[in-house]
């Protein structure tokens, strides 16, 4: 499993799995941004392997084939979309645990990098406020 260790605290880990993506998407909220979408779900994956004591955000992304053509081209966008959410998490303290699924929009491809972070920016923020409905 991947993972990368952030200034916060807050680990940064893969969300893999086609059972647990499913589930993802069929019971998780859907944010919606300009230039991505989020469906989150509260706590860990149920995963033997995963410790659900240890706080981090599991993150994967979803893009269809329908949004571009060239693989090179949507890789692009779940790059940036990742990138940019591992970039704002420096500044986000006393996030729950989620599991993430980042879906780019074909706008983030051509977007400025800053206006992709601010959109993960106000996800962020919408779920920090929210901490206590989304914990269960």
């Amino acid at each position: 499993m991947s993972q990368f260790s952030n200034v916060t605290g807050m680990d940064l880990r893969r969300l893999s799995g086609r059972k647990t993506v499913d589930r993802v998407l069929k019971q998780g909220n859907l944010w919606k941004g300009k230039h991505c979408s989020v469906r989150y779900a509260p706590g860990a994956p149920r995963n033997p392997n995963i410790n659900p004591a240890v706080s981090a955000l599991y993150v994967g992304t979803v893009v269809s084939g329908k949004l571009d053509k060239s693989a090179v081209r949507r890789n692009r966008m779940r790059r940036r979309c990742r990138e940019a959410l591992r970039v704002a998490l420096k500044e986000h303290r006393n996030l729950p645990t989620l599991q993430l699924l980042l879906a780019p929009r074909s706008s983030s491809l051509e977007a400025d990098f800053g206006e992709i972070r601010a959109d993960i920016e106000s996800f962020l923020a919408h779920v920090s406020h929210g901490t206590a409905a989304i914990a269960r």
